[in-house]
């Protein structure tokens, strides 16, 4: 168990969402007969066939859920939460044309350590900073990916005077309901995905790429973590096929984000080089 896990322990939801964010980017980096691809394609083949549990959703199918929630006249700024929120409002406006004045607020969710989490700026900037350019807009629109506890989005708008929330929109793909109804008592939103139920015990969402990528925990002044780094909670979403979900997550992981070689970086004779520890190459006494 990764350190503090206990402290956030999952439940097994009712019904858990998992966004394809992987198997797409995967074939686009490694390519599609790549052995990475393949094993993205067996992964999310696996999740899928827990039918009575498990949906997967595809980028495609949310953005046409949003889409078929319009028209809207182009916002004069659309603010895109993190990477996550930049990519889903391109994705958007390619479809519809919504928001081609975009602007990149780097804000996300870290653990605090004892079970909760707090918001933090992810760049050098001030969220306050960050938001200037949304002064004086005659239109603004905030996006994101997911609205799961609400903390992300929340946070934003409440950092906006109440001159700019009455001239704002938010947009997301898909959420829990609670945390969206949090989210509409601040400004407008529309939502590709709605899903009822009680957060994290009957209904939850999760990134596919979270799952092997270590982007998906964040911690103060360590490096973050991948879902299989806390296995207890691949074990409490996919309690039929833990096991198998581990070893594909730690298998793509590994050709992911390979870890480093020592002997490829360090220069022949150098301190870091195993020859020159060992009697050029000796076995180690």
């Amino acid at each position: 168990m990764a350190e503090d896990g206990g402290a956030y322990a999952q439940p097994t939801p009712r019904t858990l969402y998992v966004h394809d964010d992987l198997s797409e980017d995967v074939a686009d980096t490694a390519g599609p007969a790549s052995p990475a691809a393949a094993l993205a394609r067996e992964l999310l083949a696996l999740l899928a066939a827990d039918r009575e549990r498990v949906r997967v959703l595809t980028l495609a199918e949310q953005v046409e859920r949003v889409a078929t929630q319009g028209p809207h006249a182009p916002f004069a700024l659309t603010i895109g939460i993190g990477g996550a929120g930049e990519r889903v409002a391109r994705a958007l406006h390619a479809r519809t044309g919504w928001f081609p004045r975009l602007h990149r607020v780097g804000l996300t969710r870290e653990e605090d350590g004892a079970g909760g989490y707090r918001l933090v700026s992810t760049g050098p900037a001030s969220l306050a900073a960050q938001l200037e350019a949304t002064r004086d807009c005659a239109s603004l629109a905030v996006v994101d990916d997911t609205v799961f506890s609400g903390l992300t989005m929340t946070g934003l708008l409440e950092a906006l005077d109440g001159r700019q929330r009455a001239r704002t929109r938010a947009f997301c793909l898909r959420g829990v309901a609670e945390a969206v109804a949090t989210v509409a008592a601040l400004c407008p939103i529309t939502v590709g995905v709605a899903a009822p139920g009680r957060r994290l015990h009957e209904v939850s969402f999760i990134n596919a790429s979270g799952l092997v990528r270590r982007v998906a925990i964040r911690r103060p002044g360590r490096p973050p973590l991948a879902f299989f780094d806390r296995p207890e909670w691949i074990r409490a979403w996919f309690p039929a096929r833990h096991a198998a979900v581990l070893a594909l997550c730690r298998r793509l992981n590994a050709l992911l984000e390979p870890a480093p070689s020592l002997t490829s970086a360090a220069p022949a004779g150098s301190p870091r080089d195993p020859a020159a520890r060992t009697g050029r190459g000796s076995p180690a006494p």
